[in-house]
């Protein structure tokens, strides 16, 4: 697989803030569902879309309104062009914004490949980090808060457009983003878009602390040697340079397969079948199974009766047993960890093992959502600290190929902060309706070994 050059040439850079006193000045606590995102790294989605037009007519047809547009944005989602800021005389930071406060915009130039870049195959992981802004991670002593999030857009003249983010998951979760970015999409192409209802809801009471889960987490916040930096959920020693990102598409018809084939199998041998077999459901046990597998293949060993850990997240909107506004403004998402022996997972019946794991982990959630909470942090810990495990970004249900700025739906969207945490992401198919896109960063005989399996363990399941 040949390189491909990738670096960029910047050639403007904005700070963009709401229109003047348009956005009141705000302090944000953080909830228990805020307060262990201060442990991970920043979020990075990269969209790509296809722009026929030259850099010059991007820059002054297009840019002039997406600067703006994004400005009448912030103006709704203020909370992101804040900060977030530690107190002197607290451990635990707060979100805060003030009038003045801007989201770091910065326009770039690539002479690279477009649709090498916006493709599915293997693509160096190291070419796509000259597409993302700088986001600082940790408070510098002087100056006791960081900056939530930030953008960059990069022009591939005559081809496309890249926008990337990185925000600071303390701040939103997936569905908060996807609410901005809409809005964002929605202002450009007409500015008296009216958001009124759905704008965001800011209301932190809302969130109710039963299980005085708001104190247990910032205790272990506390505790940390330095309180003051975002601690990141992944290894940082991981060799970027033989690494590849590449992207895998179950389809419908292959996720009703591996059903029919665990439903005839737990028949067959008179077993109970796994429980929620939903499509996100199969696609995580097939993918884990695989991820085992090359594992397996390129180490030549499994760790015997080892765990090896799955972990998700789990919308809490729908769960929790007390109203909240799908416009609410923050975090409202449970951390959930399953697991299975290594050995087991490679196995004839792998399959099922891994969707009984999964499927009565998300029927725990679905009961009590906030159930063992008290132990996200420290499980957390234990997972990070295993090998080999898999965590998931992302969701399907976000359908984020519906974010269009008049230049039609995405081509492709990338995660790129799975680099660092053996991470996968989930995305809607751009183009095969109810298909999810699995994207992976992996070593480059893992990936081989990975897609071996992937595509070799769907012909075989019948």
């Amino acid at each position: 697989m040949a390189k491909r050059p990738s670096t960029v040439e910047v050639v403007a850079r904005y700070n963009v803030s709401p229109p003047p006193v348009s956005a009141p000045p705000t302090s944000l606590s953080l909830t228990f569902f805020d307060i262990p995102w201060l442990f991970f790294s920043a979020s990075q989605p990269l969209f790509f879309y296809e722009y026929p037009y030259p850099t010059s007519h991007f820059l002054s047809i297009t840019l002039p309104t997406l600067v703006h547009s994004l400005s009448l944005t912030l103006q709704h989602f203020f909370a992101l062009a804040g900060t977030l800021k530690w107190p002197p005389d607290s451990f635990t930071p707060l979100i805060v914004y003030n009038e003045g406060n801007y989201v770091s915009l910065v326009v770039a130039e690539s002479k690279g490949d477009f649709f090498h870049f916006s493709g599915n195959h293997q693509r160096c992981v190291n070419d796509f980090y000259p597409l993302l802004p700088q986001l600082p991670s940790r408070a510098s002593k002087s100056k006791q808060e960081i900056p939530l999030l930030s953008a960059q857009i990069t022009i591939f003249s005559n081809f496309g457009i890249c926008i990337g983010f990185a925000y600071h998951h303390v701040v939103a979760d997936g569905r908060t983003f996807n609410s901005f970015i809409k809005t964002w999409a929605s202002l450009f192409r007409d500015p008296s878009f009216s958001i009124k209802s759905a704008l965001p809801f800011y209301d932190r009471t809302v969130i109710k602390d039963t299980y005085g889960l708001e104190s247990i987490f910032s205790n272990d916040w506390s505790n940390r040697k330095s309180s003051q930096e975002m601690v990141i959920g992944g290894d940082t020693r991981v060799n970027l340079s033989d690494m590849v990102r590449a992207t895998f598409l179950m389809c419908p018809g292959d996720m009703e397969k591996i059903k029919q084939w665990i439903v005839a199998r737990c028949k067959l041998k008179n077993r109970l079948q796994p429980p929620c077999l939903t499509p996100s459901n199969l696609t995580c046990a097939f993918v884990w199974v695989c991820l085992i597998k090359a594992q397996k293949k390129v180490n030549g060993k499994l760790f015997g009766k080892n765990l090896s850990y799955f972990g998700f997240n789990a919308g809490g909107i729908t769960r929790l047993d007390y109203p909240v506004s799908t416009s609410y403004f923050g975090n409202c998402i449970g951390f959930a960890r399953s697991m299975a022996i290594q050995h087991e997972l490679c196995g004839e019946d792998g399959i099922i093992v891994a969707a009984n794991a999964i499927g009565n982990r998300v029927k725990e959630l679905d009961e009590a959502v906030l159930e063992g909470a008290e132990n996200w942090i420290s499980d957390w810990e234990v997972f990070y600290g295993s090998e080999p495990h898999v965590m998931v970004a992302g969701s399907p249900k976000l359908d984020f190929y519906e974010t269009d700025f008049g230049w039609g739906r995405p081509t492709k969207i990338e995660e790129i902060s799975i680099d660092n945490a053996n991470a996968i992401s989930f995305t809607e198919s751009r183009y095969v309706k109810g298909g999810i896109e699995v994207g992976l960063a992996l070593a480059k005989a893992k990936m081989d070994a990975f897609a071996s399996f992937f595509t070799q363990g769907l012909k075989l399941i019948k």
